[in-house]
């Protein structure tokens, strides 16, 4: 279980699993596509290319360093991304990754790591979320997705949180509950 405040954490998850000899597949809870490139990006924000990272884009940043494994796109599943810039849809066009709502969800065969970015999860529940995105499912509705797949796969080998956050404290107190409940699903 890893907790953070950004995607790109998730390289380190994927890596880790590699190295303890696990060959994963990837389930992906996100409202954006977290598919830019160096060159795609418009804001140079690098969560907001953590998967393209793991499937091995820009390699050079972080893969030769960390010697993982890139996952193959038939790897991959990417459940409610809704905001999609042009280069992401235009990928996602072309790619193998299966693009999904939490009612339609295809599991990759074998061990999976499960990656669920708070942003997922309607605005109106999470207050001050950094990059929130609007119309998105309720917490239980994402809860209940993430039990499935757990119950479906039988073979998670990790869960990966991210939580990006405006500073808050007086919401300290809801984001720890957001998280317990993210955790015990």
């Amino acid at each position: 279980m890893v907790l953070s405040g950004d995607c790109l954490a998730s390289v380190g998850v994927l890596t880790g699993m590699q190295r303890a000899g696990i060959d994963p597949a990837i389930v992906w809870f996100d409202a954006h596509g977290d598919l830019h490139t160096m060159e795609s990006s418009t804001s140079g924000y690098l969560g907001g290319m953590s998967l393209r990272f793991l499937l091995g884009a820009n390699y050079e940043l972080f893969g030769e360093k960390l010697k993982f494994r890139p996952l193959a796109e038939n790897r991959v599943t990417l459940v409610d991304a809704r905001d999609l810039d042009p280069a992401e849809a235009n990928y996602l066009k072309t790619s193998q990754i299966k693009h999904c709502t939490l009612d339609t969800i295809e599991l990759p065969d074998g061990p999976l790591i499960v990656h669920v970015d708070a942003d997922v999860i309607d605005p109106t529940e999470i207050p001050k979320l950094r990059f929130p995105v609007p119309a998105g499912p309720a917490r239980t509705a994402v809860l209940e997705a993430m039990g499935e797949v757990r119950v479906r796969s039988r073979h998670v080998v990790a869960v990966s949180i991210a939580c990006t956050w405006e500073p808050a404290p007086e919401l300290e107190a809801a984001r720890f509950q957001l998280v317990e409940s993210l955790i015990g699903a």
